[in-house]
């Protein structure tokens, strides 16, 4: 059986990383092999381009030479890791994935609905998260929350947290549009909330939507 494609979305600070660690410890003891990986990267091509991006070196290219870096990363991505995962059975759970790209290259950058839709034929190539949780907060909650975590690791600023509170805002909009046009897809969590709550709360929308993955896997001897 293939794996379970799960992908985290969301705006800075919304806490995907945290969420994502908790999934996999849930899943695991279920006894789910799982993968965790991360866009932009993922695969030792992607995470190349990934560090150009985040440096802030294809900023002055505009959004549209962005939207193709993602792309590019995507399909290494795609073909090393993620495809590879899912055709062993494996969970695949990625922190960002292209709706990413939808939300900050597109609504956010302005880039027309329609060639971001030329970009996700050509890079997925048909494949699809099965499920996708959008954790959700408001803007000023994220960039605080990120700079607090950006102190305690003594980090620089990336090229998207760098930008303005407006920025980020569009950011949030975009998100709740891609999950009000894809609700069977996407899970909107509320991350505004005690990070136990959060956790809760996406467990109750998987046990929803994938319930398969919220019970224990079943080994080659239990199937009767």
């Amino acid at each position: 059986m293939a794996g379970r494609f799960v992908t985290f979305e969301g705006g800075e600070g919304a806490g995907k990383s945290t969420q994502i660690a908790r999934l996999k410890e849930r899943l695991e003891k279920l006894g789910h092999p799982v993968l965790v990986t991360r866009e932009p990267g993922g695969s030792p091509l992607a995470e190349e381009i990934r560090s150009f991006i985040l440096n802030g070196h294809a900023k002055p290219l505009g959004p549209f030479a962005e939207a193709l870096m993602f792309a590019a990363a995507r399909i290494d991505h795609l073909d090393k890791t993620i495809k590879p995962a899912l055709k062993n059975g494996t969970t695949v759970l990625c922190d960002r994935f292209a709706d990413s790209t939808r939300a900050y290259q597109g609504s956010s950058g302005s880039i027309s609905s329609e060639t971001i839709d030329e970009l996700e034929r050509v890079a997925l190539a048909g494949t699809k998260p099965d499920l996708t949780f959008i954790l959700d907060l408001p803007a000023e909650v994220g960039l605080s929350r990120a700079g607090e975590r950006q102190a305690r690791k003594g980090e620089a600023m990336d090229r998207f947290e760098d930008e303005g509170l407006s920025f980020h805002r569009a950011l949030r909009q975009a998100y709740l549009a891609i999950a009000e046009s894809d609700p069977q897809r996407c899970a909107v969590i509320n991350a505004d909330q005690a990070a136990e709550d959060v956790e809760m709360a996406i467990w109750a929308a998987l046990q929803e939507r994938l319930p398969e993955l919220a019970e224990p896997q079943k080994r080659p001897l239990d199937v009767a």
